[in-house]
């Protein structure tokens, strides 16, 4: 099978940890008889320096020509790099904003897994890491107060900003089906989080999640009040196996998810269109500190190209060996910094990256 993949690397340390990830799908390739074609493209605070703006055009042609997009880390250092004197929508992160919308990527996934190996740098109780959790939390990505109306202005002599939180219930349903197909391919249990107890918007969401659910009667349903579901995320996280919910609670929750498991390095992430079609990231930011270094840590992005490999390429033996390889590099000891502990063996970015490479 061919196959044409959009790579952008990204700024900071997103042009170490995607390398390492094109080494791991060139061996998948070789094994499985499979072409790789790439195509580079620039986007972020790399792309500013080149063409002024984050995010061109040409960009976002080639990407949707593509049959999907690999891509690393976005932005710098906020307090010194000149990217951030720039307006907002000159920014890095305007163009991550730009590329969702254009490419119609509503739906972003984000597996949280925590390893057996890893299950001492759990931040909780042994009681409760003990026990392990694999969820995956499935947030709206182009909907709500990040893409509503905003303003800000002086009322009254007083100035006053206001942001718009708005969904429709096609926005709502499409992805509660994604939620719900996917949930069809692990434990059969969809959580639904909103704050339905004082947002209108909320309401509407439930009640929309309910319609869809009538379709898969194989799907157990519950809904979870956000600021509950964040107190249940530390408390019980094995409770949980695919969660639903809005742009912004997703935003947080996933970022809390991705704490208990020890490093946000360990996380992968797709964001998915009505169709096959996907982009594919870790869940990290750009680590300027240590970028250019060989410090990072390339398996979220490793990750994210077996979810590739899964998602939109359908090759889930080539995904499954994928994973089972980071596994196994981890079962035989084999640490970056982030997730690093006594008696660990120590490796930098690309030997990493090696490592997996020689168990698949």
């Amino acid at each position: 099978m061919e196959k044409n993949i959009a790579v952008i690397k990204g700024d900071g340390i997103g042009p170490e940890i995607v390398t390492e990830a094109m080494k791991i799908l060139d061996r998948v390739a070789e094994k499985y008889g499979h072409v790789f074609n790439y195509e580079q493209l620039l986007m972020g605070g790399c792309s500013i320096d080149v063409n002024g703006v984050p995010l061109t055009d040409e960009t976002i042609e080639r990407c949707k020509a593509a049959d999907a997009v690999l891509m690393g880390s976005i932005g710098g250092d906020t307090t010194t790099s000149p990217w951030y004197k720039l307006p907002a929508d000159r920014r890095p992160e305007a163009g991550l904003l730009g590329i969702r919308k254009a490419l119609g990527l509503f739906a972003n996934l984000r597996p949280c897994l925590l390893y057996p190996q890893l299950s001492g740098a759990c931040p909780l109780k042994e009681e409760i890491s003990s026990k392990g959790f694999d969820m995956l939390i499935m947030r709206e990505l182009t909907g709500g107060l990040y893409f509503g109306n905003r303003k800000t202005e002086e009322i009254d002599g007083v100035m006053t900003a206001v942001d718009t939180l708005k969904y429709d219930e096609n926005e709502i349903r499409r992805i509660a089906v994604k939620a719900f197909d996917v949930a069809m391919q692990r434990k059969k249990k969809v959580t639904s989080v909103d704050k339905a107890n004082v947002l209108d918007s909320s309401r509407h969401w439930r009640k929309v999640v309910e319609e869809v659910a009538k379709d898969y009667p194989e799907v157990a349903l519950e809904h979870m009040l956000v600021d509950n579901c964040a107190m249940q995320l530390v408390k019980d996280p094995a409770q949980f196996d695919v969660m639903v919910t809005e742009n912004m609670f997703g935003d947080i929750l996933s970022d809390e998810a991705s704490m208990i498991t020890g490093s946000i390095g360990m996380l992968p992430s797709a964001s998915m269109n009505e169709t096959r079609f996907g982009l594919y990231e870790p869940s990290g930011g750009s680590a300027p500190d240590i970028a250019g270094q060989n410090k990072a840590n390339p398996i979220a992005t490793i990750l994210s190209a077996a979810m590739m490999l899964r998602y939109s390429f359908g090759m889930a033996e080539e995904a499954d060996a994928v994973e089972g390889a980071v596994a196994k590099v981890l079962e035989e000891g084999y640490r970056t910094g982030d997730i690093m502990s006594d008696g660990m063996k120590p490796v930098s970015c690309s030997d990493m990256g090696d490592k997996i490479t020689e168990f698949i």
